[in-house]
């Protein structure tokens, strides 16, 4: 191997988040929120989902994710216009689903114009993913999609991402 490749992957590596700087970005971002995070926030604090316990801006592994029920490894995301059709999505989500969690995403239009279906598309996922806790043997992956799901924009239905 060359001296330039070493050199880049000495760099690559440096540039690789520290857990410590990954949870300072989250405490940042849990201050000063997007418009449509404060929005899906509002639906999902306080236990008002079926009693479902979220976390907003938590650190899991490399990424920090919107929304996490630890309990029912369930992931909601809220997702802007930068959001569409990003292959590090895939990756990311892969790599979450690989964790046993669940993935929602649910477009800005969609947290604004069809917040009921938002709603039960989360609680229904939270159904079939039982937690681990309730003796339900731990989170259930939709094999189609590998756990992750968006809702679409006519919000009649669940599709694979």
């Amino acid at each position: 191997m060359d001296s330039t490749v070493t050199e880049r992957c000495s760099i690559f590596v440096l540039m690789e988040p520290t857990n410590e700087w990954l949870q300072s970005r989250a405490k940042a971002m849990r201050r000063a929120p997007v418009l449509y995070e404060r929005r899906m926030w509002a639906l999902l604090r306080g236990r008002h989902l079926d009693g479902l316990k979220f976390q907003r801006q938590r650190v899991i592994g490399r990424y920090i994710v919107d929304f996490v029920c630890f309990r029912h490894r369930l992931i909601v995301e809220a997702d802007g216009p930068q959001h569409e059709d990003r292959v590090e999505d895939a990756a990311r989500d892969a790599w979450l689903a690989g964790q046993g969690f669940r993935v929602l995403r649910f477009r800005n239009s969609q947290i604004e114009n069809h917040r009921h279906e938002v709603i039960a598309a989360i609680c229904a996922a939270a159904i079939r993913s039982p937690s681990p806790l309730a003796g339900g043997g731990g989170a259930h992956r939709d094999p189609t999609t590998g756990g992750s799901r968006r809702l679409t924009d006519e919000g009649s239905h669940l599709r694979g991402r």
